[in-house]
C-alpha cells in the first residue's frame, strides 16, 4: 500500500497519479503498487514537478510495517524517533533521541 500527500498538484502530475492511485480526497493518492513503480512515479513527478512538496508512506518490513519520507516543501515533516515514524506538524528545533 502507497499513499501520497501532495500539495497543489499540477493537472498534469493528478492525471499521471490517477493510473494507479485512487484520490480519495484532493491531493492524497493510495493504491497497492511495487516498489519499483512507486519509485519509478516518484521519480516522474519530482523531475516534472521539482518544486511539489510529498509525503509518501509506504508499506514496509518493519516494527510500523510503513517507512514515510518527504520531497520539497511540506505542511507536516515526518520524525523518526527511537525508530518510529511520527509525524510533527510544529516544531521549533530539531529533537535529540534518547534512545
Amino acid at each position: 500500500m502507497t499513499v501520497i500527500v501532495a500539495n497543489d498538484t499540477p493537472p498534469a502530475i493528478r492525471g499521471m497519479l490517477k493510473r494507479w492511485f485512487i484520490e480519495p480526497k484532493p491531493n492524497v493518492f493510495v493504491g497497492s503498487v511495487n516498489r519499483k513503480t512507486r519509485e519509478k512515479t516518484l521519480e516522474y513527478i519530482r523531475r516534472n514537478a521539482p518544486g511539489l512538496g510529498l509525503l509518501v508512506i509506504a508499506s514496509e518490513n518493519n516494527s510500523q510495517g510503513f517507512s514515510m519520507v518527504h520531497y520539497g516543501q511540506t505542511h507536516r515533516k515526518p520524525v523518526s524517533f527511537c525508530g518510529h515514524f511520527l509525524v510533527a506538524e510544529k516544531w521549533e528545533n530539531e529533537p535529540e533521541a534518547p534512545c
